[in-house]
């Protein structure tokens, strides 16, 4: 696991700027604390910081193939799982490795096949190649998205990284943002291709970018497609286990310690308990970390997103699996942290507004990576199965609106109402989510002879495959690369996700309840207390010590009126929510300081340039 960037322009020799690149490259150390390279050919540059997970020390990047027609270099963060059979086919083909590494794996596998080394992979990735044979960067993502990958275009060429913040690194790059930017920032849905800041895009998942002296062009290898599922229920229940069984024996191939993050659930303790088995046949036990937070036992209350706490759940996998396991315990002083706040933005580089989720998330992988570099996560189950309240809630399914803000406006309130009047009517985000709406659901096949209920059940759960699993996608990947731990998630695997989507509605919840596939392919590993658990989603503190340090940080924030965020943000609505009692802060209110402290240390941070036009 790695940061990449790098820069092509067309019109100049970028051997002169070479201090340009290094700081792009310097963004991304979080990412690559162990090695770190550039390399740079005329009109290319490209920059690499490096976790060293497979051939420690072979993997080296940038990596070159040079060829009677000129050079061909890749920068490449992620993990090809299929590297191995891969590797032996490309030997028969002729090809000679002088490393162990997936990473060279890629750069012959891209000499073979060209462009069309994208069908072949499996895995989690973004790359980019530099082909000096004719003069054009080709650039990769993995088709669901699970590793971060922007560019922005330039009058001669495109800068690229991991992340935003090896791109505003170059002086070319301007940071700024508008409307459509907040829009995306506020609006909770996920765009395809936006990257909030003004002229900078996503690499969507499943797709080819090359650039080249005529321009920039667009191929698409791989997206969710609608087929017919002729597979019986027991069929279909087996082939789910047949897939993970082969899934996770993939995912645990690493040269470094590895652990599972459990939190008690189905989709963490199934995942968790295949990985125990698989290991222990080798005579090694995994390691398993979860969250909780101080007080939680004594401070729980059930509402309509969390019925039951985590832990109790977590210790019965632990002790059914036998796991060497360690609960990350967070305080209130903690979670609140403005230094920990920062880490979280620098980490996103956007103020997203997921509050101490987010801060108990980067707490989580900072503890873990003391004593594993890689973790396998539970991520996307709930997409791919059906596992959200919502696939079940009749107000959501006859919703002409994105599935997840029904219920998140329920239950969580609308923490956009903190801001300024001005915005708001700027923002307009009930037009902006009812276009993006319409637009997403236009794309969604139906299949001869589909009722309407399993019509509308495909569109919701198409919904979350490409727009909502994205958010949390890059969410953990930035939580956890700001802290140089490598998350993989073994629910996204295309051939999973493939197969469970096209099985119909019936077969999803053939017992009524969420997640029935699953359940079932698992149901020899986990405890009856998981079998019979109800969804939960990933914790968040009900101390109430926690919103009166939120309070303090938003009093000290009130007594500088001038800030910039005040612009953005009701001071009045501000000032009401940091001063109402503390048994009465409800969640908007919560959320509405969580969410303008995030602004106010992201305009400090970044100072961004920003424009309501």
């Amino acid at each position: 696991m790695c940061g990449i960037t790098g820069w092509v322009s067309f019109d100049r020799d970028l051997r002169a700027e070479a201090a340009a690149v290094d700081a792009m490259t310097e963004t991304m150390a979080c990412r690559g604390p162990d090695d770190r390279g550039t390399w740079i050919e005329g009109p290319a540059a490209l920059g690499h910081r490096r976790l060293a997970i497979i051939d420690l020390p072979g993997g080296r990047q940038p990596m070159t193939a040079r060829t009677p027609d000129g050079t061909v270099a890749l920068v490449y963060s992620g993990e090809a799982y299929n590297f191995t059979e891969l590797r032996r086919e490309l030997i028969g083909r002729g090809h000679r490795f002088t490393t162990d590494s997936d990473t060279e794996v890629v750069l012959r596998a891209y000499l073979e096949w060209g462009e069309e080394l994208a069908e072949r992979l499996n895995g989690m990735y973004a790359f980019a190649l530099w082909d000096g044979r004719r003069d054009a960067l080709v650039m990769v993502r993995d088709r669901m998205g699970i590793k971060p990958f922007s560019y922005y275009p330039t009058p001669d060429g495109v800068l690229f990284g991991s992340e935003p913040k090896a791109i505003l690194a170059n002086p070319l790059a301007r940071a700024r943002v508008g409307i459509d930017g907040l829009r995306e920032l506020f609006a909770m849905v996920k765009t395809p291709g936006h990257a909030v800041w003004d002229g900078m895009y996503e690499v969507e998942p499943g797709t080819v970018l090359t650039v080249d002296r005529q321009g920039l062009r667009r191929r698409v290898y791989w997206r969710l497609e609608t087929r017919p599922h002729p597979d019986d229920r027991a069929t279909t229940i087996a082939t789910v286990r047949t897939l993970l069984d082969d899934i996770v024996r993939r995912q645990l191939v690493a040269d470094v310690p590895r652990c599972t993050l459990l939190s008690g659930g189905l989709d963490s303790s199934a995942m968790t308990a295949l990985a125990a088995r698989q290991l222990g046949e080798h005579g090694e036990r995994v390691r398993s970390f979860a969250v909780d937070f101080a007080g939680q036992a004594d401070n729980f209350v059930a509402d309509e997103l969390r019925a039951t706490p985590d832990t109790p759940f977590v210790h019965d996998v632990a002790r059914a699996s036998g796991t060497d396991h360690q609960d990350i315990v967070l305080d209130a002083q903690a979670l609140a942290d403005p230094g920990v706040r920062a880490e979280v933005i620098r980490a996103r580089d956007l103020p997203m507004g997921f509050g101490d989720m987010d801060a108990s998330l980067l707490l989580l992988f900072r503890a873990i990576r003391e004593h594993s570099t890689v973790a396998l996560s539970g991520e996307s189950a709930d997409e791919v199965f059906g596992g959200y309240l919502q696939f079940f809630d009749e107000e959501v399914r006859g919703a002409d609106t994105f599935p997840w803000l029904v219920r998140f406006g329920r239950h969580f309130g609308d923490d956009t109402g903190i801001l300024s009047p001005a915005l708001t009517r700027a923002l307009n985000l009930g037009a902006y989510i009812a276009d993006g709406y319409r637009t997403a659901v236009a794309g969604i096949p139906r299949l001869d002879g589909e009722s309407d209920l399993e019509y509308r059940m495909r569109q919701i759960c198409h919904l979350h495959l490409t727009r909502f699993v994205r958010l949390l996608l890059d969410r953990k990947d930035r939580a956890s690369m700001a802290v140089g731990l490598e998350v993989r998630v073994p629910f996204c695997d295309h051939r999973l996700v493939e197969y469970v989507y096209n099985a119909p509605w019936s077969l999803k919840s053939f017992d009524g309840r969420e997640k029935s596939l699953l359940r079932e392919a698992t149901a020899d590993l986990i405890p009856q207390s998981v079998y019979d658990r109800v969804k939960s989603p990933y914790p968040s503190t009900q101390d109430p010590a926690y919103a009166v340090v939120l309070q303090k940080h938003v009093k000290d924030l009130l007594a500088a009126p001038s800030h910039p965020v005040f612009d953005l943000v009701d001071r009045e609505r501000v000032h009401q929510a940091a001063h109402r009692d503390t048994p009465r802060i409800t969640q908007p209110s919560r959320r509405g300081l969580e969410r303008t402290l995030d602004l106010a240390l992201w305009l400090d941070l970044y100072k961004p340039e920003i424009s309501l036009t």
